[in-house]
This record gives structure tokens, sequence and C-alpha cells, in this order.
């Protein structure tokens, strides 16, 4: 991977040298993953379950969302997201919603940056 390009990831708050680790140095796979994220459909859900109040749907999607964001070592989203799950687990609604314009902002700078490699 050239050097903008792992720019653009880490600036977007993606760990590189954690996600080559955790795919075992195969920069081909972990690009691979990388690049299904955007298909992911655990934010959308999860803005839906926050838009209409529905705290269970809403904490299934954050939750599965926090170990995407693990996994793929995009460490920004994976600290905003655990927030949020906190925030849900305690059924404290307002402090999840008040947490939604940071994640969504960091959501769609991964997005952004992914969108870049192609």
């Amino acid at each position: 991977m050239d050097q903008q390009k792992k720019q653009r990831l880490e600036e977007a708050g993606i760990d590189v040298a954690d996600a080559l680790a955790r795919f075992m140095d195969n920069e081909g796979l972990m690009l691979k993953f990388l690049l299904r994220f955007p298909e992911d459909q655990n934010f959308p859900l999860l803005k839906q379950a926050m838009d209409s109040g529905d705290t269970a749907r809403a904490f299934e999607a954050a939750h599965t969302l926090k170990g995407v964001a693990g996994n793929l070592a995009m460490t920004g989203l994976f600290r905003q997201v655990s927030l949020l799950v906190e925030d849900l687990r305690s059924q404290d609604l307002p402090a999840a919603q008040a947490r939604m314009p940071v994640l969504e902002e960091t959501y769609t700078g991964i997005i952004a940056a992914l969108g870049s490699l192609t």
C-alpha cells in the first residue's frame, strides 16, 4: 500500500499497522475486508433505530458495529460506538442520541477514506 493511501486510512481513524497484524500481514486480505465495510448495514440500522427511539435494536446494531470496528482496527469508530453502547446498555437514550453526530462524522470519514482507495 502506498504511503498516501495509508495516510488517508490513518487520518480516518484506522490503525493500519494493527489492521495488518490482525490479518497476519496479508495486505490484500486486509484491503478486501476494509473495502467490504461500506456494505455492512449496522450503521444504517443503528441510525434508523435511534431515529425511532428503539433502544433494543439500536443496542444490537451498535454492539455489532463495535465488533466490526474493533476487528478492522477502526479505533476512532470503535471508541465512539463503545461509548454509545454503554449509553444504550444503561437505557440512556438522550446521551446516546447526543453521541450520534460525532459517531456519524467518524463513520462518514471512514467511508470516504475507503472510497478513495478504489
